[in-house]
Parts: structure tokens; C-alpha cells; sequence
């Protein structure tokens, strides 16, 4: 009983080469170290919605502060 594999050895180290190949692709890791990997997977969580929008209130806080300073200058001058 004789294979296609025993038939014609290139074409089977051929195949053997593009199994190695795509076995390797495998194992690959698409991150050089664990801090692109956190950064990627921060971004994806924000993409998928899990982290609300950060709170801005620093321009709310700084309109009062304003408004508090012309009323307090207005009751001064009078």
C-alpha cells in the first residue's frame, strides 16, 4: 500500500514544511512585552464599551470658581 507521501518525497516535505509553519504561527505572541499586550487590551474593553466615559467636572468646578470670584469682587466695590 503505497502513499502519495512515499510516492513523491518533495511534495511531502513541502507539506510537512507548511504544517511547521502554520503549528509555529500558532505559538506566536503579537506582543513584544506584557505592556503593549495591557495597552491593547485596555483599548478593546474601551471599544467594547466596559469603562464608562471619565467624569469632567474640572470645567464645571472652574465656572464656579469664576462666578464666585466676580460675586465676591461685586459685593466688595459696593
Amino acid at each position: 500500500m503505497e502513499s502519495f507521501h512515499t510516492r513523491n518525497p518533495q511534495a511531502a516535505l513541502m507539506s510537512l514544511e507548511a504544517a511547521a509553519a502554520s503549528t509555529r504561527g500558532g505559538f506566536a505572541c503579537m506582543f513584544s512585552n506584557s505592556d503593549e499586550y495591557e495597552r491593547a487590551l485596555i483599548d478593546e474593553r474601551r471599544a467594547q464599551g466596559r469603562y464608562g466615559q471619565p467624569k469632567r467636572r474640572l470645567p464645571t468646578v472652574l465656572l464656579l470658581g469664576a462666578m464666585l470670584m466676580v460675586v465676591g469682587t461685586v459685593l466688595l466695590l459696593k
